[in-house]
């Protein structure tokens, strides 16, 4: 079976270090190097395509700039690429949200893909006017999704649940074709959320056999619900033609840090009630005295990026062979989907494309399929990376 692999837009900005605005904080530290204007966020959006990455994720929150509307603007700018959307289910109408879905399915010869972010933070929540508790916000995602779905049937639909209730909702047209959900979400919780409504379930990027296990959690739960899930992980990734230059990168990112920047962003993920921002943490323990090879966590898996960003905070580190067999290790434990970044992320983009992505290839890990909905092309050919 093969696997695809997706990129990441930087739209909080980019730059040679790792990049200190995340989810609840907009980092008082030094801002990034690179601005997230649209001639930046399309030079990496079409670097993506033509290296062959199938979409690209934007992320949600304060502290970044709105994923709807950034995509959106990029469309037109390039062809196949597609875009995996994060947003909030609170804060917006899940008709609305149907209604977006579906016109964005119809601009963009249905390159859209969902990602569902309940929000795992109090603090930010609140920004967006959201008091609901951690597992309240669960339990309401469970119903917005449920009318998501609902609308897309093509007849109006009626529902009425704890935290939400429509009446004839419709919209002017179904997408065509229903776009993909992606979910995460650790907690007991989330995962019944995920097994009900997930098309591929996301994680962070912990340790393939810890990844395996939780694979298995949802599986299973997925499984009693009569569906079958895919499954992606969210990795940072340094990969250069030798090992050693790839971990003198990654010790050069460490050198940028200093105690204080990785304290402050420890006390502020401490606070989140996210559980897997939690088991993020526990890779490290916010030790910065660790070293760049004390803080790698498995085989070429580098914790280091967790010092400082919430989230994703791990990284595959290694030359392209060895970042290639991590990536075979994770596919074992049952990842299909491998959602990437890197700093810079125009950079990155290449060093993977050109290094790792033909690795793959060799080892028979990935292939092509035709997909009339993205070109009229004949030559044109999506990559079921």
């Amino acid at each position: 079976m093969t696997v695809a692999l997706h990129w990441f837009l930087p739209t909080s900005g980019d730059g040679r270090t790792i990049v200190e605005r995340f989810h609840a904080n907009r980092s008082r530290g030094p801002s990034a190097q690179r601005d997230p204007d649209i001639d930046y966020l399309a030079q990496i959006a079409r670097a993506a395509e033509q290296l062959g990455f199938e979409g690209v994720l934007t992320p949600t929150g304060t502290w970044c700039e709105d994923a709807w509307l950034s995509t959106a603007a990029l469309i037109r700018e390039t062809k196949r690429l597609k875009f995996l959307v994060a947003f909030r289910p609170g804060v917006i109408s899940p008709t609305l949200a149907a209604q977006m879905a579906s016109t964005y399915q119809r601009l963009s010869g249905g390159r859209l893909m969902l990602n569902i972010v309940t929000g795992g933070d109090a603090v930010e929540q609140r920004r967006f006017g959201d008091w609901h508790d951690h597992d309240q916000r669960y339990a309401r995602t469970d119903e917005f999704l449920s009318i998501v779905r609902g609308v897309w049937s093509g007849t109006p639909f009626d529902f009425e649940g704890e935290h939400l209730r429509v009446e004839g909702a419709t919209v002017l047209a179904p997408p065509d074709p229903v776009p993909p959900v992606y979910f995460g979400g650790s907690s007991p919780a989330a995962l019944p959320v995920a097994a009900r409504h997930s098309d591929v379930y996301l994680t962070w990027g912990e340790p393939p056999a810890q990844v395996a296990e939780k694979i298995g959690r949802v599986r299973e739960l997925a499984e009693r619900q009569g569906r079958t899930v895919r499954f992606g992980v969210r990795l940072h990734t340094i990969s250069r033609d030798s090992s050693a230059e790839a971990w003198r990168e990654a010790q050069r990112l460490l050198d940028a840090l200093d105690p204080e920047q990785v304290r402050r962003a420890q006390a502020q993920l401490a606070a989140s009630e996210s559980i897997g921002q939690q088991r993020m943490v526990a890779l490290h323990g916010g030790d910065l005295a660790k070293g760049v090879r004390g803080l790698e966590i498995h085989p070429n898996l580098w914790a280091g990026v967790g010092l400082v960003r919430g989230g994703a905070g791990t990284a595959l580190v290694g030359d392209h062979g060895q970042v290639a067999d991590l990536i075979e290790e994770y596919h074992s434990a049952g990842v299909d989907e491998f959602v990437l970044s890197g700093y810079p992320h125009l950079e990155e983009a290449y060093w993977f494309g050109e290094g790792v992505r033909p690795e793959l290839a060799r080892r028979g890990l990935l292939g092509g399929t035709r997909d009339p909905r993205v070109s009229t092309r004949p030559d044109r050919y999506v990559a079921a990376l």
